[in-house]
Parts: C-alpha cells; sequence; structure tokens
C-alpha cells in the first residue's frame, strides 16, 4: 500500500500551516476540556487533582496564544 502525504492539494492549505491551525484549536479544546474536568475535582473536594489540570489548563491557554502569535504573523491581521 502507497501512502502519499497530503501537502496542501486536497486542503488548498500547507501540512505545516494546517498543523498549525490544528495546534491552535487543540489547545483551546483542551483547555475547555479541563474546565470541566477541574469542577469535577473540586466537587469530590480532591484539590490535587484539581490544581494538576489547573496547571494543564495553563498549559494548554499558553500553547494556543503562543500559537495565535504565529498564525497571526504568518497570515496578518
Amino acid at each position: 500500500m502507497t501512502h502519499t502525504a497530503e501537502t496542501g492539494e486536497a486542503t488548498g492549505t500547507k501540512d505545516k500551516d494546517y498543523n498549525l491551525v490544528w495546534y491552535v484549536e487543540a489547545c483551546l479544546s483542551n483547555a475547555l476540556r479541563m474546565e470541566t474536568y477541574i469542577r469535577d475535582a473540586e466537587r469530590e473536594k480532591d484539590t490535587e487533582v484539581a490544581e494538576l489540570f489547573r496547571k494543564a489548563q495553563a498549559d494548554s491557554r499558553k500553547g494556543a496564544e503562543l500559537g495565535k502569535q504565529l498564525l497571526k504573523a504568518r497570515f496578518g491581521s
């Protein structure tokens, strides 16, 4: 079986740009998911787990922000 890498012909977006857009979306989605996990841990009064998820959420937000800055620099506005 031959695998041909998608290089933008099908999507109209170069792989590296598509990957960057995907990364930002994944970070934002994870930050949102962590909010639910934080609430679940807090409801169970598990501060240790809640703190872990807060850190994960902060990392996801940071990743999204860095990715958005790169997108802005590449695509303007």
